[in-house]
């Protein structure tokens, strides 16, 4: 429930509504609009590229060495990038934040990018597409991308003054997400009211789950 509802204060309890798909409380760290349905990719990691393995030391001994470390870095990041492009992803969907050649690279090729997600609302995703996290950086980052979602939305959304992502999933069973945008005039009465609707649900349940036995 606690991914599957936002509080707006400030606004009239009247203002509160349903809204289709769910609601990531994160701006977009890049934007790139784009319609119809489209493919989002799960990352736990940065996709920016190590120079060593975990555990090794790498040292630099020039300027020299370390613009071309530089520059390996950039290809490689804009390399994923255009692997992405090419498996049709548009949105990438990270709990870890990402650097700013990532997002550089994201823009250039059209893939829009929400990061610092939280560990639930990974989870919540994973539940609803049925997808895993992906690992860019194996043997064989040429391979065909087959870990994505099917997003069939993904736009700005404006809550008050907070900047959100409203993005709509195809899910792989019966269960069609919806968020609840709950406003009222404080932060006390919205409280109130979600932990209401939150027992409402969970009385819900209970009595389905007993129907079904």
């Amino acid at each position: 429930f606690a991914e599957l509802h936002a509080a707006v204060p400030g606004l009239p309890l009247a203002s509160s509504r349903v809204l289709p798909g769910i609601v990531l409380r994160r701006d977009f760290a890049a934007y790139c609009p784009a319609d119809g349905e489209l493919r989002a990719l799960l990352v736990t990691e940065p996709l920016r590229p190590t120079l060593t393995a975990p555990g090794v030391e790498f040292v630099v001994d020039s300027e020299g060495q370390y613009q071309a470390s530089l520059s390996w870095i950039a290809r490689r990041t804009e390399a994923l990038m255009k692997h992405l492009q090419s498996n049709n992803v548009k949105l990438l969907l990270s709990s870890a934040k990402q650097e700013e050649v990532v997002i550089y690279y994201a823009k250039l090729y059209g893939v829009s990018v929400v990061e610092c997600l939280s560990s639930e609302e990974m989870a919540l995703i994973s539940e609803i597409t049925g997808v895993s996290p992906y690992a860019p950086f194996g043997d064989n980052m040429d391979r065909e991308i087959t870990e994505t979602a099917v997003v069939t939305f993904c736009q700005p959304l404006l809550l008050d003054s907070r900047r959100c992502v409203h993005v709509g999933f195809s899910s792989v069973g019966a269960f069609q997400p919806h968020c609840l945008i709950l406003c009222g005039p404080v932060d006390g009465i919205n409280e109130q009211h979600a932990a209401a609707l939150q027992e409402a649900f969970t009385m819900l349940q209970q009595v389905f789950k007993t129907v079904d036995q």
